[in-house]
């Protein structure tokens, strides 16, 4: 379980998180919804050590991530694993490389990070796409790829930024189902960061929505679909001066 205790994060005068508490199931699939630039991002980071709270606590299966040495920062990373936004492949190294990268680090047998990559990017549609370079591929493809590199260290946990963004509906469609049979398969808790509505309905166990540094309101779909919280309704149907009150 991951867990957000009274978290604030600032940078300069902007105030981001504002005494964010929040608790994320394990096995489930939760996904974080607020307008751009309100700290989605920002929430994601902390989970993985990549900033630090300024007050407040992340804890992710009893640890709080910022207590941590280093060593233990690193053993918790590698049970995370991370799709960034624009996948954040290395553009030198080929796909397969790509994969193979964070097994090499850990020192794994070349017949199992073999099988591993293989099988890996078999299950995100790329099994013919080993060889190629990242600029040789759609944006869906590198998103693809970063799922593939992600789920090859066999993480428990699953940070997704934005997997949707700049894509078209058939290849969101495709990420959707992608998602849903990642967790399905490996089992992992999944935390994802999204403002495409039709896409986080189409994954979410849980929901949270992010305004104002706080967690506004957070349920099943069911439940934010019928909330009566203005700023709730406002955001999830795209009504401007209601998600901003």
């Amino acid at each position: 379980m991951i867990r957000f205790e009274a978290v604030e994060k600032r940078f300069g005068r902007n105030e981001v998180l504002r005494g964010l508490d929040l608790e994320v199931p394990a096995g489930q699939t939760t996904v974080i919804i607020g307008r751009s630039g309100s700290g989605k991002s920002v929430l994601l980071k902390h989970i993985v050590g990549l900033l630090k709270p300024d007050r407040g606590r992340v804890l992710v299966d009893g640890l709080a991530v910022h207590e941590l040495a280093p060593d233990e920062l690193t053993r918790l990373r590698g049970r995370i694993g991370y799709v960034f936004q624009f996948a954040a492949l290395l553009d030198s190294l080929t796909v397969g490389d790509n994969v193979r990268l964070g097994l090499r680090r850990r020192g794994l047998p070349e017949d199992e990070i073999e099988a591993r990559v293989q099988g890996c990017l078999e299950l995100v549609g790329l099994a013919g796409q080993v060889e190629r370079l990242p600029a040789e591929l759609s944006g869906g493809m590198r998103k693809r790829a970063g799922i593939a590199r992600a789920l090859a260290l066999r993480p428990d946990y699953i940070l997704f930024d934005e997997p949707t963004t700049g894509l078209d509906p058939v290849t969101t469609a495709s990420m959707d189902a992608l998602m849903l049979q990642s967790r399905r398969q490996f089992g992992a808790t999944c935390v994802i960061v999204s403002h495409d509505m039709a896409s986080v309905f189409a994954v979410a166990d849980r929901i949270a929505m992010l305004h104002d540094g706080r967690i506004r309101q957070a349920g099943t779909p069911e439940q934010i679909r019928e909330s009566d919280d203005a700023v709730v309704r406002g955001f999830i149907e795209g009504r401007a001066e209601e998600a901003a009150a």
